[in-house]
């Protein structure tokens, strides 16, 4: 028959006195008061392991820190963890491994596994836009707390300030990217949900503007201006070439030499410099090869077609364009975005194939296999198209418009 041990009280505990070797004082079922010598009073529980039987104890912490009452309460979850075959030292040591390494989880460190990933998807300066954005409105606040702490409270509050001033877009895309953060946290192990889901809702959506372009009818004006305009040839032709090529304005500025084919009549635009990273191919016109013709003896010996004036190494501020435009009095009228929109404006009130004008924008459909079909088969029908846009282009600069463009286009676009 076991022996019988007669429970501590708080009085023994506390009146333990030090001897010169170490000695115990039982409070029975396992748990033990250990003195030092030097005093010191510590917690253990004796306990058999489970399936290997081996005798063990671990410690349940020092006294008075840890009181006879909380010693006994710890006794009674370890052996509620005995009892169902789980060895309390080993749970609790998982535990604090768990706790470290969530702790280890900050936002900003979450973040920065999560943009080496988001970088190669999009363009070099985009990704420094974003992780400025994060710098300047999220890490201050929120970088050096544990992912898994950090409640939609919390959040809303970081970018409360942002959203005072009037930068709804701003915080919008910061609260998509968060998200994409925490997904990404999901989708790795560290966390279970994601509690900022919902945190949009606690902001006014951004008022929509589109980028200011002018009316179809007035392309033959933009024309006349751009060839009085003050400007550089250069720069000229850099508005002309995005309007026939109907590309955006950082792909237009940071065209290079090597990406046009004379032969096969077209420019080829690298996936790493197109926004949504797939390689786009531009059928050239005469029209443009016409423009090409006129760089050719000015930068043709450089990398870019249009080079910076500053560094001629580098190509023009993608701003230049846009620069220009105002120079010529278009000021919150038209940017060099809003050619595009323009183009697409004209081809769609023309009739041309809705798909086509979509592929010649580099505008990428969501379907994975229409997209396929799309970049393969459409090459010819936009090669035509942009052949009547450039016509379209040159008439409208000689004024020499006529109903002749709907005649050409019901036969282009198979209507």
């Amino acid at each position: 028959m076991a022996k019988k041990v007669k429970p501590l009280t708080n009085t023994e505990v506390k009146q333990a006195k030090p001897k010169d070797k170490i000695y115990k004082l039982s409070d029975g079922d396992g748990l033990q008061l250990r003195i030092m010598p030097n005093g010191s009073k510590q917690w253990l529980l004796d306990y058999f392991k489970p399936y290997t039987k081996k005798r063990t104890s671990f410690s349940l912490g020092s006294y008075p820190d840890v009181s006879l009452a909380n010693a006994r309460a710890k006794r009674v979850s370890s052996r509620e963890l005995l009892a169902k075959d789980i060895d309390p030292k080993e749970y609790k040591d998982d535990q604090h491994r768990e706790q470290l390494l969530l702790a280890s989880h900050t936002l900003k460190s979450v973040a920065e596994d999560w943009f080496a990933i988001k970088k190669t998807t999009i363009a070099e300066v985009t990704a420094k836009s974003l992780w400025r954005k994060f710098e300047n409105h999220v890490f201050p606040k929120l970088g050096h707390r544990p992912i898994d702490k950090i409640l939609a409270p919390e959040a809303i509050e970081a970018l409360k300030p942002l959203a005072a001033k009037g930068n709804l877009e701003t915080t919008g895309k910061i609260i998509g990217h968060l998200n994409n953060i925490m997904t990404h946290a999901l989708n790795t192990g560290i966390l279970q949900h994601n509690p900022l889901a919902g945190i949009r809702s606690a902001f006014s959506a951004p008022k929509v503007t589109n980028m200011p372009t002018i009316k179809p009818n007035e392309l033959g004006k933009l024309m006349k201006d751009i060839s009085y305009a003050s400007i550089k040839l250069v720069t000229r032709c850099l508005i002309e070439w995005q309007l026939h090529t109907m590309t955006r304005p950082s792909e237009s500025a940071k065209a290079e030499w090597a990406e046009i084919d004379l032969e096969n009549k077209l420019w080829v635009i690298p996936a790493e410099r197109m926004k949504m990273r797939l390689e786009h191919k531009i059928p050239l016109t005469a029209q443009a090869i016409e423009i090409l013709q006129r760089l050719k003896p000015i930068t043709g010996h450089r990398k870019h077609l249009f080079p910076s004036h500053i560094d001629h190494k580098r190509h023009c501020n993608v701003e230049t364009a846009n620069k220009a435009l105002i120079r010529m009095g278009y000021k919150n009228r038209l940017v060099a975005h809003g050619l595009r929109a323009l183009a697409s404006t004209t081809l769609n009130e023309k009739g041309f194939n809705p798909d086509v004008i979509e592929a010649a924008l580099s505008h990428v459909d969501k379907n994975e296999v229409r997209r396929a079909y799309n970049r393969a088969e459409y090459l010819d029908s936009r090669r035509e198209l942009m052949c009547w846009w450039s016509e379209h282009i040159e008439q409208a600069a000689t004024g020499s418009l006529s109903n002749t463009g709907n005649k050409t286009l019901k036969i282009l676009g198979g209507k």
